[in-house]
């Protein structure tokens, strides 16, 4: 989505967007456009040398619902970042919420044939353009946090790509795939069921005027799979973990997701070490999460102190969808910590 925002809040702090036209982008299969706004927040006054913070949305997060107001009187995410700066809890910074949304809800993410080259986009792309033109960030004062797959997101870029991130935070990340996944595909499995298949469910999408917890496993388990199983020979572009008509596991389908879990990932060494070199990695999850990602944090915990990769790891009271204080949180320790 591409538009024009500019509003200023508490102290001084500018919450505008920056155009970024990708090349990486360009023609990805899902036809998504290239040429994005950027959410970005400016701390008042000269921004030149100071750290630069992504903030990866959830799953149907985007650009345009990261500027919107939830209520009247709530604070959203960026206005919370603000008057954290302004009552001088929160370090100055430079704060970018990269559009990597798509058609289907969410990238992950991921470098994959089934939506587009997410992870070098945000790296190569997004953050580089507003460093160059806030001259903010580079080496060493580059800090990445999100929640639920924007969480898993953070953990994913910076295993891939170590020593790009000094700092990382992941609230609720998505993690323990083998059970925060299989809790929705029953759910899936109903609404592809009731739209007569997964095809017809994708082309019913844009028409909907109900759009409920079924209709969104359904959607989510098509966008996980085109991020994780892309196959451009099949229906829909993607090999599903589950068989629409039987809902037979395809444990080899669902194997390859597993090779994206941050479970499995931390194993390999090289992923490990883009942890292990983190000034600070900070994790949390709520103790109720509706997708069970506090489990998944309780056996990433176990592994990380097996591998003696250091960690801040907080289980906090609340679900999944109660976690935009934790910023509030996490931020001040990770920025203090670059």
């Amino acid at each position: 989505m591409l538009f024009e925002y500019r509003r200023e809040l508490t102290g001084g702090a500018v919450l505008t967007t920056l155009d970024v036209d990708s090349e990486l982008l360009r023609g990805n299969a899902l036809g998504d456009p290239s040429k994005r706004s950027q959410p970005v927040l400016l701390p008042p006054g000269d921004t030149s040398g100071l750290p630069i913070v992504a903030v990866l949305v959830g799953y149907t997060g985007f650009n345009h619902k990261v500027l919107n107001k939830g209520s009247m009187w709530g604070e959203n995410v960026p206005e919370r970042i603000a008057r954290g700066m302004a009552s001088g809890a929160l370090p100055p910074a430079v704060f970018v919420w990269p559009a990597a949304e798509t058609k289907l809800g969410g990238s992950q993410y991921v470098d994959s044939a089934g939506t587009g080259k997410y992870q070098s986009y945000v790296l190569d792309e997004v953050i580089p353009a507003v460093e160059q033109h806030f001259e903010c960030g580079g080496d060493g004062k580059r800090v990445v946090v999100g929640k639920s797959s924007g969480g898993f997101g953070a953990l994913s870029l910076a295993m891939r790509r170590p020593g790009y991130f000094s700092a990382l935070g992941s609230h609720a990340g998505d993690m323990g795939f083998d059970m925060s996944h299989f809790r929705g595909f029953a759910d899936a499995l109903n609404c592809w069921a009731k739209y007569g298949g997964p095809e017809e469910f994708v082309k019913a999408l844009p028409e909907l005027e109900n759009f409920g917890h079924m209709e969104h496993a359904g959607i989510e388990g098509i966008a996980m799979a085109s991020c994780y199983s892309p196959n451009p020979s099949a229906p829909l572009g993607v090999d599903l973990p589950i068989d629409p008509s039987t809902g037979e596991i395809r444990h080899d389908v669902f194997d390859g997701w597993l090779q994206y879990d941050p479970l499995r990932m931390v194993e390999q060494p090289e992923f490990a070490q883009g942890l292990r070199d983190l000034k600070l990695l900070y994790l949390d999850a709520g103790e109720t999460d509706e997708f069970a990602l506090q489990w998944g944090l309780k056996r990433l915990q176990v592994k990380l102190t097996e591998l003696d990769i250091p960690a801040h790891i907080e289980f906090c009271k609340g679900g999944h969808f109660t976690l935009d204080s934790r910023y509030e949180v996490s931020l001040p320790k990770l920025l203090s910590a670059i």
